[in-house]
């Protein structure tokens, strides 16, 4: 990037701190005509600046990052322990896929032709209110120091530890990006959870499957419990997924991924003072009971670009309070063992029309759809749950080593 670092107290309306998913999809918001000026702030190269990551949405017909989507799939399948597979179509909407570098790329191009965005190339500090905005206070590759000042600053990295909870688990995963020597995959069909994978004594475990192509795929291990695994234990399940479950024959792996997604009924404060608001992940963007977070940070970058240009300032919340609550309730639930993770999905995707299913799980039902899937749930250990939380406390847990989404 070419452009000439801001002076020393340098002003902007707005200061965007953080060019991952939450950061860029802000900025790229605000390109549009009437908008505020903006400073992103993004780390350079080097330890900060996490490595490439997968990101996955649902949706339906063109949308804005079209040119970076990797791959999308109309058909999307559940594997139960049973080994009965169920397949489903949720048109008009697809599941697509964008890998981080490809999205950085393609919004970096289209902040490069808006004149009242920069981009500063700088390591964010701190973040303060001031008597009449804000401040961020960056070290430059160099080693120089800046100080940013702005009406409003939005950041987006990861909180050092997360709210109090009562339930907290953590969704881990390790993918490995293979090819293997013969066709092994449906490029038509993603496998968002395939159950046939030894279960841990406590949470959920599942193998996930996205084809890029017959005889290339990003195939991971995931689970749902309190504490992540070591590198080799990741390693081990994806080789007996790969080899035993998948039957794939030989392959070879190009690259790997890893992560840690937090799965909490926390409440997410998107304001730290009169002019400093959370975005993302640490704004409460990613949905407890799955772990999606792209498509809400979509949702709320559209909502706060529609207001700064209206000369108001909102951050809304991700979900809803009625998705939250139910989100509280599951996570219970699992954590207690009162219901099976994988039954429980499984029967989702079995006994709810797909298109509805996927509604649901981005926030968008209505209340008479929501107890519609509700009754294809357990109902009493879910009602047991819902009664029960209420009187639990909120208590300290350790955040996630990752703190940005995949999903």
């Amino acid at each position: 990037m070419s452009r000439r670092p801001p002076a020393p107290g340098a002003t902007s309306d707005v200061v965007i701190v953080g060019g991952g998913a939450a950061g860029l999809s802000l900025a790229h918001r605000l390109t549009a005509p009437g908008s505020p000026t903006v400073t992103l702030v993004d780390a350079p190269d080097g330890p900060l600046r996490p490595p490439e990551r997968t990101w996955c949405y649902w949706d339906r017909g063109t949308g804005d990052f079209d040119e970076a989507v990797s791959a999308s799939w109309p058909r999307l399948r559940v594997h139960g322990t049973d080994g009965r597979a169920v397949t489903v179509r949720p048109s008009p909407l697809r599941y697509r896929m964008l890998r981080s570098t490809d999205f950085e790329r393609l919004v970096h191009s289209r902040l490069d032709t808006a004149p009242h965005v920069r981009v500063l190339r700088a390591t964010a500090d701190a973040v303060r209110n001031t008597a009449d905005g804000a401040e961020v206070r960056c070290t430059l590759p160099d080693g120089r120091t800046l100080s940013l000042r702005a009406r409003q600053v939005f950041d987006s990295r990861p909180r050092h530890a997360l709210p109090a909870a009562r339930t907290q688990l953590m969704q881990h995963f390790r993918g490995w990006f293979v090819r293997t020597a013969t066709d092994r995959f449906d490029p038509g069909t993603a496998d968002l959870m395939d159950f046939r994978v030894p279960q841990p004594r406590h949470g959920l475990a599942f193998g996930y499957v996205l084809p890029l192509a017959p005889d290339r795929a990003l195939v991971e291990y995931t689970e749902f419990s309190r504490h992540p695994l070591t590198t080799g234990a990741y390693e081990a399940a994806l080789a007996h997924y790969s080899h035993t479950v998948l039957k794939l024959g030989a392959f070879g792996v190009e690259s790997a991924e890893q992560g840690v997604i937090p799965m909490t009924d926390a409440r997410f404060a998107r304001r730290t003072g009169p002019a400093v608001f959370r975005i993302g992940t640490a704004g409460g963007a990613t949905r407890p009971a799955t772990g999606y977070t792209f498509a809400a940070v979509q949702r709320q970058s559209r909502a706060v670009a529609a207001a700064l240009r209206a000369g108001r300032t909102d951050v809304p919340p991700a979900y809803g309070r009625r998705a939250l609550a139910m989100d509280a309730v599951l996570l219970r639930a699992l954590d207690t063992g009162r219901i099976d993770g994988p039954d429980f999905f499984t029967g989702l995707f079995r006994r709810v029309p797909p298109h509805r299913l996927l509604r649901f799980l981005d926030g968008d039902t209505s209340p008479w759809e929501e107890c519609g899937i509700g009754l294809r749930t357990p109902v009493w250990p879910m009602l047991r749950t819902a009664v029960e939380l209420p009187f639990l406390s909120r208590r300290p847990h350790p955040a996630p080593r990752t703190g940005e989404s995949p999903r």
